[in-house]
């Protein structure tokens, strides 16, 4: 169910990216759900639009940046207007669709093998792209994170990605939905102490981000 969910809010995102917008009946026809299915996913790209709104406030004027593929991370390309001279370095293909008609950004694409059901370039070639270059700030997704197990993924690939990215990034922030809390994905990506913070919505309860904080972990609820 969850993989269902994700699937269906990246073609969300990627309908909005080239529409525009578009109402709860025809998202509802094109995804062949009911309307109250729509809604609930379209409440879930809500709190991931604050996640990403939150994300885009650290980013300055003249940086250079590094934004993973996932579809919250994705949303941080949507909250870039306004913003000046920013290098973008993605492998996602929903940053690339939010981003390129932004004439402030300078979007670099790593290449590399394309995976239709991530809209993420990975592989070899991606991960030479990202080793040869240096920026300021990364935002990496994640299936899952915990305290025990760190961030989580599903696909080795992703990972690589995540750990190329933090590499070489002064600062890398997770940026992850409060329902990836506690959950474990089969590939282990990074100990959360790898990371300098985690952006989060306030579903996340009180005891979870205190026992966050209790281990060092920057935890920002929006």
């Amino acid at each position: 169910m969850i993989d269902e969910l994700i699937d269906r809010e990246r073609i969300i995102l990627k309908l909005l990216s080239e529409r525009g917008s578009l109402s709860v009946s025809v998202l509802s026809r094109e995804l062949g759900v009911s309307e109250v299915t729509v809604r609930s996913d379209l409440k879930s790209l809500d709190e991931k639009n604050r996640i990403a709104r939150a994300a885009a406030e650290l980013i300055r004027d003249g940086d250079r940046i590094m934004i993973e593929a996932g579809t919250t991370t994705a949303l941080v390309a949507r909250y870039l207007i306004g913003k000046r001279d920013v290098q973008v370095v993605t492998n996602s293909t929903l940053v690339f669709a939010y981003g390129r008609l932004n004439p402030s950004l300078q979007i670099t694409m790593t290449g590399g093998e394309f995976r239709r059901e991530t809209e993420s370039m990975v592989g070899p070639i991606a991960l030479r792209t990202i080793a040869g270059l240096n920026v300021r700030l990364a935002f990496v997704g994640t299936d899952g994170f915990t305290i025990e197990r760190g961030l989580t993924t599903q696909l080795v690939e992703g990972a690589e990605i995540v750990k190329a990215m933090r590499e070489r990034a002064e600062e890398t922030w997770l940026v992850a939905d409060s329902s990836k809390f506690g959950k474990t994905g089969f590939v282990s990506v990074l100990p959360l102490a790898g990371v300098d913070g985690i952006i989060t919505d306030e579903g996340l309860g009180e005891e979870a981000a205190l026992a966050l904080e209790d281990a060092s972990i920057r935890v920002h609820r929006v």
